[in-house]
């Protein structure tokens, strides 16, 4: 792996960048740094303002307008959650897809989050997530019902002025480009990294008329409705996986639904000691977790421990004077195997020093890493399914090897809902701050049957999600001629 070295330094009120020995500068005052409300110091941002890239698309256009004189906030928090339960949206990070619709959910109730604010969103709002792991930053709820909504305070919210398409604005702040923007200049910090809104409103586009705005809505409308037609065509991965292993297994989703609508019920004191750390809390109790256990203690008597090749163990932890660009081990933290898979766009490089003293720490081929703590991630697992992988797992994961089984199969149990089912009622801690830990994972059920069942089983869903990313690649084409459209009308 190549990792081009830059290094940074300030002579003479001059910041200085140098890639691989070619001197690249730029000259700035300090004055200029102490303009910024929040004393930027960084080179990216700053090579960024210097060079007027804040022209969205280098656009020709003489007439250019700031984001800022075009959006103006549009929310205020108005009450608090109830006891009903709500579409909660808690981060604004993988929530949102390239569309900016929503496609995961976190049920909201004041039981949950006690003290949590509703706000106030109309049809008319655009919504931008400050979080830079969106895949889109922007959506826009049209023709729903938004009092079932509750959005974190992940989301700034918006609306146009007059004289602004509304639909125009949103396809902008769904570009690549400007996706690309805000990934590679204006976010701060590491790891979930974020934006500030005064930075993303000095972004500048052309200033067109309202005329020629229609006219691009116009031709972007039918595109947008067929990648809607093309995505009711997709069937959810984990709708996918649900089927298989409830037709195989007998898993009965209809009733697991309905139990987990039950909040009020009654237990004998002799309950709370069917376990080792004599658990009392509601969710641990739910009927709906026991119904699972009794489902799935009717198909197996065995648990992940009998098939484990050694313990399950928590991963290492980092400090910032251990990621080094040059090294060949990524550090595999929670925030990249949220997608259910490892992703390496965000994942920071360590040591040399660092993985050689964590060898017991590292990944292989046919390990899976699991989620063991923070709410919507915690549960969450991915397959490393790369030979050629170097990476030591975070603290926050816990790694699973297995033996005699096929790690796949064992993924895609992992993700039915069944499986996080269990990890939500066994997962202890108050709020954000929940953990499940090795040692309940161990003891809970692991289906036992032959690896050529197993095989057969992996096959005909791997079969299914394939068929989806087919219809994927279409709609990314299909996203695509939107971008094309707007940047050769504007330019």
């Amino acid at each position: 792996m190549e990792v081009m070295k830059k290094i940074f330094f300030v002579f003479h009120g001059k910041i200085v960048r140098i890639f691989n020995m070619q001197l690249k500068q730029f000259t700035i005052n300090f004055q200029e740094l102490a303009q910024d409300v929040f004393l930027r110091n960084d080179e990216k941002y700053h090579v960024f303002l210097n060079f007027s890239n804040w022209n969205l698309f280098e656009s020709k256009c003489e007439k250019m307008i700031p984001l800022k004189d075009i959006l103006v906030d549009n929310y205020e928090a108005f009450n608090y959650v109830d006891d009903e339960e709500y579409k909660g949206i808690p981060t604004g990070q993988s929530y949102l897809d390239e569309d900016g619709e929503i496609k995961d959910f976190q049920p909201i109730t004041s039981e949950d989050h006690p003290g949590r604010l509703k706000y106030k969103v109309t049809n008319e709002s655009i919504l931008l997530s400050s979080l830079r792991l969106a895949k889109s930053p922007a959506l826009c709820i049209e023709n729903d019902d938004l009092s079932s909504y509750v959005f974190s305070n992940g989301f700034y919210i918006y609306k146009v002025r007059e004289g602004w398409n509304k639909k125009f604005i949103l396809y902008i702040l769904r570009t690549k480009k400007l996706k690309s923007i805000l990934d590679n200049n204006i976010y701060r910090g590491i790891g979930i990294s974020a934006y500030k809104e005064d930075d993303l409103k000095k972004i500048k586009i052309p200033l067109l008329s309202k005329t020629e705005q229609d006219k691009i809505v116009s031709q972007i409308e039918p595109i947008e409705k067929k990648i809607k037609e093309l995505k009711n065509q997709i069937t959810p991965v984990q709708e996918v996986i649900n089927k298989v292993f409830a037709r195989e297994f007998g898993f009965d989703l209809k009733k697991f639904e309905e139990l987990k609508k039950i909040k009020n019920y009654y237990l004998e004191l002799s309950s709370f000691a069917n376990n080792r750390d004599i658990r009392q809390s509601v969710k641990f109790h739910r009927e709906a977790g026991i119904f699972i256990i009794e489902q799935l203690e009717k198909i197996t008597n065995k648990k992940i421990k009998h098939f484990i090749s050694e313990p399950i163990v928590l991963g290492k932890s980092v400090s910032p004077s251990d990621y080094d660009d040059n090294g060949d081990y990524f550090y595999v933290s929670m925030a990249n195997i949220k997608n259910w898979k490892f992703e390496s766009d965000d994942a920071k490089l360590i040591s040399k020093e660092y993985s050689r003293q964590n060898e017991n720490k590292t990944v292989a081929k046919g390990d899976i890493l699991i989620a063991r703590s923070g709410e919507g991630t915690i549960g969450k697992v991915a397959l490393i399914d790369d030979d050629e992988l170097q990476g030591v797992f975070a603290d926050f994961t816990m790694r699973i090897r297995l033996k005699n089984y096929n790690p796949l199969f064992a993924y895609y149990y992992f993700r039915t809902e069944y499986f996080q089912y269990l990890i939500e009622v066994n997962k202890k801690g108050l709020g954000n701050n929940t953990n499940i830990f090795p040692s309940q994972i161990q003891e809970l059920p692991m289906i036992d049957i032959s690896l050529e069942k197993q095989q057969k089983i992996v096959d005909e869903i791997k079969a299914k999600l394939d068929k989806q990313e087919e219809m994927k690649e279409k709609i990314e084409s299909e996203r695509n001629k939107i971008d094309e459209i707007i940047e050769k009308a504007i330019k």
